[in-house]
């Protein structure tokens, strides 16, 4: 990368301890330009001078922590968007549910890896970029609105298309899932007696609900194998990426809701907030619903379309725990209409 320094993203690295910062200046002094605060006060101060692209944020520091560190931002309208990696030695997921609760991109673990350190800061900055030119194109549209109300609105249904099939692309194993849930939820939703309203928005909500696939390496999407812990990790990601993407959407506020809580479970048991029962969003909990039939009745790179009699079986076994009840029961009535086997890949 030969950008000039006036060019490069800026890095602020928060750590009370300098031997983090050379290290971390060493890995990433090439690409960026990297400054450091020795404090929680010190980066504060720092920030209200100049706003950095991203922050490396150590956790456990004398006098202000990390975890005050990041509540300052999120709370001060000038520095709430500028993201922030947490950085800390424990491997305690609490600690990391905790830490993306209040407002962190991502963690990183101690002692670092460089390639790690580049690949998370890389990512992360892109993704940033995406959503502000996510927002920019959004922005031109609304204004585009006042003058040409339908080209807007069929503008919107294409681009929210085009991302459905990237999303879906990068995982040859998943091609049309988004547009099948997206089919499912509606007419759960419709077969619930929801307002067409409800079913448009809940239509578009499902095309986007795994958008923050984005943001997970290819190389672990379409893994054969079973995932390692790590892996796993950084998948359940996926759904924080999303909800993070879609943020930036204004007047649909809701395309969030489905990208960050449809893996949440009915007992609450799921990720990444651990909510239960109908403090699940209900829109979330109908795309569940569809998400989980579209992945067993879909091809995998270990298995073909499993058949119709165990996918009822399966989702009578997970109705009350993983999904809904209540819209469960609304699949499995559409299931027995379905004598072909018709709701499937092909």
């Amino acid at each position: 990368m030969e950008n000039s320094q006036d060019s490069k993203s800026l890095i602020l690295t928060v750590d009370d301890d300098s031997v983090n910062h050379m290290i971390l200046e060493a890995i990433l002094e090439k690409d960026y330009e990297v400054a450091m605060a020795l404090g929680g006060r010190e980066a504060i101060d720092f920030m209200q001078q100049r706003k950095p692209d991203l922050v490396l944020l150590d956790i456990n520091m004398p006098g202000m922590n990390g975890f005050q560190v990041l509540e300052y931002m999120k709370k001060d309208g000038e520095l709430k968007e500028i993201p922030v990696i947490m950085l800390t030695a424990e491997m305690d997921q609490e600690l990391e549910v905790k830490g993306i609760q209040a407002g962190a991109f991502d963690f990183l673990h101690k002692p670092y890896i460089p390639t790690l350190i580049l690949t998370h800061v890389q990512r992360t900055l892109e993704l940033i970029s995406l959503k502000k030119r996510m927002q920019e194109r959004i922005d031109k549209q609304i204004q585009a609105t006042v003058r040409q109300l339908a080209f807007t609105k069929r503008l919107f249904k294409e681009m929210v298309f085009a991302l459905a099939k990237t999303i879906d692309a990068k995982d040859p194993y998943t091609n049309g899932h988004s547009q099948r849930v997206a089919d499912y939820s509606r007419e759960i939703a419709y077969r619930a007696g929801k307002s067409k309203n409800y079913q448009r928005k809940i239509y578009f909500m499902a095309l986007l609900h795994d958008i923050g696939k984005i943001g997970v390496s290819g190389q672990v999407l379409n893994k054969p194998d079973k995932l390692t812990p790590r892996e796993y990790s950084s998948m359940k990601m996926h759904p924080v990426i999303g909800s993070a993407i879609l943020s930036y959407v204004h007047g649909m506020e809701e395309l969030r809701v489905g990208a960050r809580s449809h893996h949440e479970r009915f007992d609450g048991t799921g990720y990444p907030d651990g909510l239960a029962g109908n403090e699940i969003p209900e829109k979330a909990r109908i795309i569940a619903v569809a998400d989980v039939y579209d992945a067993m009745t879909s091809k995998r790179s270990y298995r073909d379309v499993l058949p119709q009699s165990v996918v009822r079986e399966e989702l009578m076994k997970v109705s009350g725990s993983q999904l809904d009840p209540r819209f469960t029961d609304i699949m499995l009535q559409m299931m027995d209409e379905d004598v072909e086997y018709r709701m499937r890949e092909v």
